[in-house]
C-alpha cells in the first residue's frame, strides 16, 4: 500500500502548499509581473465597478507617492527607476480609461453613477451642475499638463541628456587624474565612474519617457472626446434618453473619467519635471529652495518694500499686501541675524585655526619615509598620465606589475609618478628607494623606431639611444609609422619606452625590493601546510631573515620565486646540514632545476651552453682560500682579465650565431664565477650541472 502524506495545516490536509503560493507571489518581481498582466488585462476585459474604483485610487495614490519621492530625493539619481516607473503609470491610466469607457458606454443609461463611485463624485464635484464649466476645466489641465509641464520637462530632460553625454570624457579624465594624483582611491574612481554612467543613462532615458507623458495627455484628450460623443449618441439612440439627460448624464462621466486619468498624470508629470530640473543641486527640494530663494536678506528686505508700495497704490487691497509685506520683513531680520551669527562663528572659528596653526616643526620621523618606486617626469611628459586616446602609463604600469607578478614571484611596490619640474621637459627619472636607478628621454607625438639587427635606420628624425638597452635608435614623427613598420623596423610608442625602461630596472633591483615584510606576506598567503613547514624550520634551523637572504639570491640572478613551496622544501632539507646560505641557495637552485632550464629554453626548444673549460674550473679551484662562510676567491688579477676575455669572445661569437647561451660550470665554483661575469655581463645565466634537468635538451655552443 502506498504511503499517504501528512495532513498539513497550512493546506487544510490537501498536498497544495498555499502559504508556499503566497510567498511566492509576494515577491517583488512576481508581484510586478502579475501587475502588468493585470494591467494588459484591463485592456481586454471588462472590470466590475468597484474594482474600478480600487483601481483609481491605487493610480492616485501611487501618482502622489512618485510625486513625494521627487519631492525628497537629494540627488536625481537616486530615483533611477523613474523612467520605468512612468511607463507602468502611464500604461495603468490607459487601462483605466479603456476599463472606464466600456463602462460609461455600456451602463450610461443607469446613471451617474454606472462607471463607479469615484468618477461620479469628481465629475460631480468639477462640474457643479454645468457641463460647460467642467468641460474648460478639464480642457485647461489638459492644457497646464500637455503644453506647459510635459513640454517644459521634456525639453530640459533633452538639454541634459545632451551636455551630460558631451561632459563625460572631460569628468572621466578627472576622474583618472584624481586617482593618479593619489586625491582618490580605486574604489571611489570605480564608484565615481558608475555614477557617471548612471547619471548619462537616466538622463537618456528621461528624454525618452517624457514622450510617454505627451502620448498620454493627447489620448485623455482623445478618450474623452470619444466617450462624450459616443455616450450621447448611444444614450439618445439605443437608450431612449432625451438629448439634455443623455448630454448631462454622460458629460458627468465623461469628465469625471478625465479628471481621475489628469489629475494622477499632472501629479507625475509635475514630478518628471522636478526630477529632470533638480540636476546640479544637492539636497531635498525645500531645502535647496529656502536657502538659494531666502538666504540673502537683502533680496527679502527689496520684496518687502515693493509689496508695501504696491499695497499702498489707490485701489489695491492693502491688506493682502501688508500680510506679504510683514512676512518678507521678518523673513529678512532673521536672515540678517542669522547671518551676522554665522559671520562672528566665522571669525572666532579662524582665530582659533590660526591659533592652532602657529608654526610648529613637523614630526622628524616623516623625513624618514622613502617611496620604494618613483618615476619623476618633466613637464612636458604629463600628458601620458592622462592619455585618453591610448593607453594611459598608470593603466601600463598596472598591466607591468601583474606581468612583473607572475614572473618573479612577489608583487612589487606601488609606483609613484611626480612632476620635477627640474628635469628637462622631455627626461624622466626612475628611482628604486629614492635613489636614481634609470633615465632617459621620450618624445610626445613622435614614435621610438630601431631596427631589429641593431644597426641605425635611416628615416629623418633624431638618432638617439634607447635608454633601456643601449641601442641605436629614432625619434621619427607619427605620419612615418606606416614606412617604418613596412620597412621591418621595431616602433614603439612613448609610454611603451618608459614602461620598457621601468621593467628592466624592476628586474635588475627585485632582489633590493624584496623587503622583510613582504616575505611575510608571501609566507601569509601559503596553504596552511606549507605555513607548518615554515614553523619548524624556523627559527630553529633557520631565520626568517635567512630564507628573505636566500630568495633575494635567487632574483639576483632572476630566478623567479613563484614556486615558493618548493623553495621552502629545498631550505627545510639544505639548512638541516648547513647553516651557509650561498650552500642553501645553490641547493634550492638544485631543486628548481626543471623552472631555470625552462626559463633558458631557446624558441626552438633547446638550451644553449657554454661551458667551462677543464683548464678555467682548475684555475678557479685552486683560487679558493678559506673554509665554510669564508671562503673566497682570490684569482691573480692577470688571471682575472684573461677570464674576462675568454668569456666576452665566446658569448660574442655565440651573439653572431644569434644564440643567448648560459655558462656552465661545476656546482663548487659556480656562486664565484657568477659574482665576476655580473659585473660585466649582468644578464647572463651561470648554471651549473646540478641545474641541469635530465629532461632539457643541451646544445653545447663551445668552451671557454
Amino acid at each position: 500500500m502506498a504511503d499517504t502524506p501528512a495532513p498539513n495545516a497550512a493546506t487544510g490536509g490537501t498536498g497544495f502548499d498555499a502559504r508556499g503560493l503566497l510567498n511566492r507571489v509576494m515577491r517583488g518581481d512576481v508581484a510586478l509581473a502579475v501587475g502588468i498582466l493585470a494591467i494588459l488585462v484591463m485592456l481586454i476585459l471588462p472590470m466590475p465597478r468597484i474594482l474600478l474604483d480600487m483601481a483609481l485610487a491605487i493610480s492616485i495614490s501611487i501618482s502622489v507617492l512618485v510625486l513625494m519621492t521627487a519631492l525628497f530625493i537629494k540627488k536625481p539619481l537616486e530615483f533611477s527607476a523613474f523612467p520605468s516607473v512612468l511607463l507602468i503609470t502611464t500604461l495603468l491610466r490607459l487601462g483605466l480609461n479603456i476599463a472606464s469607457t466600456r463602462l460609461i458606454l455600456s451602463n450610461g443609461a443607469e446613471g451617474t453613477d454606472a462607471a463607479g463611485d469615484i468618477i461620479a463624485a469628481f465629475g460631480a464635484f468639477v462640474m457643479q451642475g454645468n457641463v460647460v464649466i467642467g468641460i474648460i476645466v478639464f480642457i485647461i489641465l489638459v492644457i497646464v499638463n500637455f503644453v506647459v509641464i510635459t513640454k517644459g520637462s521634456g525639453r530640459i530632460a533633452e538639454v541634459a541628456a545632451r551636455f551630460t553625454l558631451d561632459a563625460m570624457p572631460g569628468k572621466q579624465m578627472a576622474i583618472d587624474a584624481d586617482l593618479s594624483s593619489g586625491l582618490i582611491t580605486e574604489d571611489e574612481a570605480r564608484q565615481r565612474r558608475k555614477d557617471l554612467e548612471g547619471e548619462s543613462n537616466f538622463f537618456g532615458a528621461m528624454d525618452g519617457a517624457s514622450k510617454f507623458v505627451r502620448g498620454d495627455a493627447v489620448a485623455g484628450i482623445l478618450i474623452t472626446a470619444i466617450n462624450l460623443i459616443a455616450g450621447m449618441i448611444i444614450g439618445v439612440a439605443q437608450s431612449g434618453m432625451d438629448f439634455s439627460t443623455a448630454a448631462n448624464t454622460y458629460s458627468t462621466l465623461t469628465i469625471g473619467d478625465g479628471l481621475v486619468s489628469q489629475i494622477p498624470a499632472l501629479i507625475v508629470s509635475v514630478a518628471a519635471g522636478l526630477l529632470v530640473s533638480k540636476a546640479g543641486v544637492e539636497g531635498q527640494a525645500d531645502k535647496a529652495l529656502v536657502t538659494q530663494l531666502a538666504g540673502s536678506p537683502q533680496v527679502l528686505g527689496m520684496v518687502s518694500g515693493c509689496a508695501l508700495i504696491i499695497g499702498l497704490l489707490p485701489g489695491m487691497p492693502l491688506i493682502p499686501f501688508a500680510f506679504m509685506a510683514a512676512g518678507a520683513g521678518g523673513l529678512a531680520w532673521a536672515a540678517n541675524k542669522r547671518s551676522v551669527v554665522e559671520e562672528e562663528e566665522a571669525a572666532r572659528a579662524a582665530e582659533n585655526e590660526a591659533a592652532a596653526s602657529e608654526p610648529a616643526e613637523a614630526p622628524i620621523g616623516e623625513t624618514l619615509a622613502m617611496d620604494e618606486l618613483k618615476i619623476e617626469l618633466g613637464y612636458a611628459l604629463l600628458p601620458l598620465i592622462n592619455d585618453v586616446e591610448g593607453r594611459r602609463l598608470t593603466d601600463q604600469i598596472r598591466a607591468l606589475r601583474r606581468t612583473m607578478a607572475q614572473e618573479t614571484g612577489f608583487v612589487t611596490p606601488s609606483v609613484r609618478i611626480v612632476d620635477n619640474m627640474r628635469l628637462g621637459s622631455n627626461d624622466y627619472v626612475l628611482r628604486v628607494k629614492e635613489m636614481e636607478a634609470g633615465k632617459g628621454e621620450v618624445r610626445l607625438k613622435h614614435l621610438l623606431v630601431m631596427d631589429p639587427q641593431g644597426t641605425q635606420i635611416d628615416l629623418p628624425g633624431d638618432h638617439v639611444k634607447e635608454p633601456a638597452f643601449g641601442l641605436p635608435a629614432t625619434w621619427i614623427e607619427e605620419n612615418l609609422r606606416e614606412e617604418a613598420v613596412f620597412r621591418g623596423y621595431t616602433v614603439v610608442d612613448p609610454a611603451a619606452v618608459l614602461v620598457t625602461h621601468l621593467t628592466e630596472v624592476l628586474r635588475e633591483h627585485m632582489a633590493d625590493l624584496l623587503s622583510y615584510a613582504e616575505v611575510e606576506k608571501l609566507i601569509d598567503g601559503l596553504s596552511k601546510e606549507h605555513r607548518k613547514l615554515v614553523d619548524d624550520i624556523a627559527p630553529s634551523q633557520i631565520t626568517r631573515a635567512g630564507i628573505q637572504r636566500v630568495l633575494q639570491s635567487l632574483l639576483r640572478e632572476r630566478v623567479s620565486i613563484r614556486d615558493l613551496p618548493t623553495i621552502l622544501e629545498g631550505i627545510a632539507e639544505a639548512s638541516a646540514h648547513s647553516q651557509n646560505l650561498d650552500a642553501i641557495t645553490e641547493h634550492v637552485r638544485g631543486r628548481l632545476a626543471r623552472q631555470i632550464c625552462h626559463a633558458n629554453k631557446s624558441p626552438a626548444g633547446d638550451m644553449p651552453v657554454l661551458a667551462l673549460s677543464p683548464h678555467w674550473e682548475q684555475a678557479f679551484a685552486e683560487a679558493m682560500i678559506g673554509d665554510g662562510e669564508r671562503r673566497t676567491l682570490a684569482l691573480a688579477p692577470s688571471k682575472l682579465h684573461e677570464f674576462v676575455a675568454a668569456v666576452r669572445d665566446a658569448f660574442e661569437r655565440a651573439a653572431q650565431e644569434g644564440q643567448s647561451p648560459v655558462m656552465l660550470t661545476s656546482p663548487a665554483i659556480r656562486p664565484y664565477v657568477r659574482s665576476l661575469v655580473e659585473r660585466f655581463r649582468p644578464s647572463t645565466t651561470v648554471m651549473s650541472q646540478n641545474e641541469i634537468h635530465p629532461t632539457a635538451r643541451l646544445k653545447t655552443m663551445g668552451h671557454i
